[in-house]
C-alpha cells in the first residue's frame, strides 16, 4: 500500500511540475509577445535597463499573474 501511495504522489508531483513549467513558459512568452506586438514603440528591456519603475511594475504584474496560476495548479 505504501508503494502505491508514493507512486501516486510522485505522478501527481510530476504532473503539477510539468503544468507549472508550461505555465511559466507561457507567461514569459506572453510578456515578450505583449512587448513585441502591443508595445511597438516601447522596448521593455531597454526601459528596465534605464530604471523605469512603471515598466517594471507592468512586467512584474504579468509574472505575478503567472505565479497565481502556478499556485492554483499546485492546489490541484
Amino acid at each position: 500500500m505504501e508503494t502505491a501511495f508514493f507512486s501516486a504522489s510522485a505522478i501527481n508531483l510530476l504532473v503539477n511540475l510539468a503544468y507549472s513549467i508550461m505555465a511559466l513558459l507561457v507567461g514569459v512568452y506572453g510578456l515578450l509577445w505583449v512587448d513585441a506586438r502591443l508595445l511597438k514603440q516601447i522596448d521593455l528591456q531597454e526601459e528596465l535597463k534605464n530604471g523605469n519603475m512603471a515598466v517594471s511594475l507592468f512586467a512584474s504584474s504579468i509574472l505575478f499573474f503567472v505565479a497565481i496560476v502556478i499556485a492554483f495548479g499546485f492546489r490541484g
